[in-house]
């Protein structure tokens, strides 16, 4: 550990990752609550469409696999590969780091190439390359920041789950920003305005990590030839990293829920819900924001209880709070079920209420499954597949955001109701296997001498 105890009880090089994380998704979510809607409002209309380098080819290989596509249905496709291919490079990234340049320069490198990219989508035509750089850029940046959050602590430090909750925290902050200025900027302004405003943020990121370089774990030597760099497990090793591998379907089809709410969620609230608050109407993106304002209250809540019932009871093991989880994310489907019913019987646009509910719901999912699993991974990992293991756990969200970029094109061709259904039937399905999983081979997953409330989450 680099420094002494100094934030809430955590190396001080907790902050420099947190807040460099925080200027970083501030940057991600403010390109993305905008993509979808940019796609459909403008870059895929005629007179727009046809500048875009490479495009003709991209609808070509899209429509040889999922047939004519309508608008909608293109500017879903083509945000579920997005999405999806930003949670597949991490693995590179974590080799990058792993074998070749080490965790800092990798994190620059992925900064440096997110900046390029959010910069390019001020322009149409180089529209592709701009989403090639993203995508590149954080499969260098983001397995590694949060692998360096792991590499705060020693193996059998209890406050390693504690951190990856902040570290979430930190997410939320910059989840909250980003829709109020890139989206406002991109709605009310120019899309332009807040896809630049995405690149300033990271820069800011950049710089931040920067300062905070002389208190970040130490660099592991990469010498080649050296014995870091012969990969050998042990037989629980491989076993446990068998069964990890193992659970990012399920994973992936549990997120479906919670990933389309940059995707069908917008553009199904953009068509059919009541935004609006004292007779004001507002920019739909500012939903990410009631979202991360939702969920920042929802991970502190769900910290907090797990404290206060660790006082009578031993704290659940990853995989209960994860299933548990599970059973919130149906519940927040199940409101936007009701919600589309609701208003397809009044004839009348899906109340607000509706909305709040899911978010409250989704958030106390999300507050027990994503950053559950972030420890739960960083933990099981072995040793010498630091950053790799970190890069194969967002292999999850690749497979769900490919899965939910096709999910949403049914928009057009189903009631809203049955969509919503599918989704919470998916996400049921994930709960199943996660409960036999824990009843099954939880203890292959269990820490390694670890006393009751070891791993909290």
């Amino acid at each position: 550990m680099p420094d002494g105890a100094s934030f809430l009880g955590h190396p001080r090089g907790l902050v420099f990752l947190a807040f460099s994380e925080a200027w970083e998704r501030f940057s991600f979510y403010g390109m993305q609550a905008l993509l979808a809607l940019y796609m459909v409002g403008q870059l895929l209309l005629p007179g727009h469409v046809e500048h875009v380098a490479g495009f003709a080819a991209l609808r070509f290989g899209l429509e040889r696999v999922l047939g004519p596509l309508s608008i909608q249905e293109l500017a879903s496709a083509i945000f579920g590969l997005y999405a999806g291919a930003v949670y597949l490079t991490p693995i590179l990234g974590g080799l990058l780091a792993d074998r070749v340049f080490g965790r800092r320069r990798t994190v620059v490198l992925g900064a440096l190439l997110m900046a390029t990219g959010h910069f390019l989508m001020a322009f149409e035509q180089p529209f592709l390359i701009a989403l090639l750089c993203l995508v590149l850029g954080n499969g260098c940046f983001k397995g590694n920041i949060a692998s360096q959050v792991g590499g705060l602590y020693a193996p059998g430090d209890q406050r390693r789950a504690d951190a990856f909750q902040i570290f979430y925290v930190a997410i939320s902050a910059g989840a909250f920003f980003a829709p109020l200025v890139c989206g406002t900027l991109g709605e009310v302004v120019g899309w332009h305005y807040g896809f630049a405003a995405a690149g300033f943020g990271m820069l800011a990121g950049l710089g931040v990590y920067l300062a905070g370089q002389k208190y970040l774990p130490p660099e592991v030597s990469r010498v080649p030839g050296s014995e870091g760099l012969r990969l050998r497990l042990t037989g629980p090793e491989r076993a446990r990293l068998l069964l990890l591998i193992a659970l990012l379907p399920v994973f992936a089809v549990g997120a479906v829920g919670n990933q389309e709410i940059f995707n069908g969620y917008m553009l199904w609230a953009k068509a059919s819900a009541e935004f609006s608050l004292f007779g004001m109407a507002f920019p739909i993106t500012w939903l990410i924001t009631l979202d991360t304002i939702v969920g920042v209250a929802m991970t502190l809540a769900s910290v907090a209880f797990w404290r206060f019932w660790a006082r009578w009871r031993p704290e659940p093991d990853e995989l209960t709070k994860i299933t548990l989880g599970s059973l919130f994310f149906i519940a927040g489907l199940l409101m936007l079920a009701a919600g589309a019913e609701s208003a397809a019987d009044s004839g009348q646009k899906v109340a607000m209420g509706w909305l709040v509910a899911f978010h409250v719901l989704n958030d106390i999912g999300f507050a027990n499954v994503f950053p559950v699993a972030l420890a739960l991974y960083s933990r099981a990992a072995p040793p010498a597949l630091g950053s790799t293991m970190i890069g194969i756990y967002y292999l999850q969200l690749f497979i769900g955001n490919v899965l939910v970029g096709w999910l949403a094109g049914l928009l057009d061709r189903m009631p809203a109701v049955q969509f919503w259904l599918l989704h919470a039937g998916l996400v049921a399905v994930s709960a199943a296997v996660f409960l036999g999983v824990k009843l099954g081979l939880g203890g292959l997953l269990a820490p390694e001498g670890a006393g009751p409330g070891a791993v909290r989450a």
